[in-house]
């Protein structure tokens, strides 16, 4: 199973900006779709964004439309989580996920459907 790293989260006012990466290893990175998941306290884990193996093919959650960008390097192993105009309700631990998958513009929005976690990185949005 491929292994995933978040990086980049961090604490940051309210329409700030900052940008996520996830780097995987061990397996072929482009055999993958790919998703960014958060959870803040006392809620379920959420879809933000997901990209399938082709970056062309993306989609997000209503509340991020317009804010986040979902992209990926396969040339680095990499996948990204661009966030801007940050509100304080996107404060949550943040996850990459990633799912083997045989379709190229498929993509997943259900925790379920992924087999491959990182550990989470924290983001806080202050007021």
């Amino acid at each position: 199973q491929v292994q995933l790293a978040e990086s980049g989260g961090g604490l940051v006012q309210a329409g700030g900006s900052l940008r996520l990466s996830c780097t995987a290893s061990g397996h072929t990175f482009t055999d993958y779709a790919m998703g960014w998941f958060r959870q803040a306290p006392t809620k379920e884990r959420e879809i933000v964004a997901a990209i399938g193996r082709s970056p062309l093919t993306t989609s997000y959650a209503d509340s991020v439309k317009g804010r986040f960008t979902i992209s990926r390097d396969d040339a680095k192993n990499t996948l990204y989580l661009q966030m801007n105009s940050l509100k304080p309700e996107d404060t949550a631990v943040y996850y990459c996920a990633a799912r083997r998958s045989i379709w190229a513009n498929e993509r997943y929005t259900k925790p379920s459907e992924y087999g491959a976690w990182g550990q989470g990185t924290q983001v806080t949005v202050s007021s």
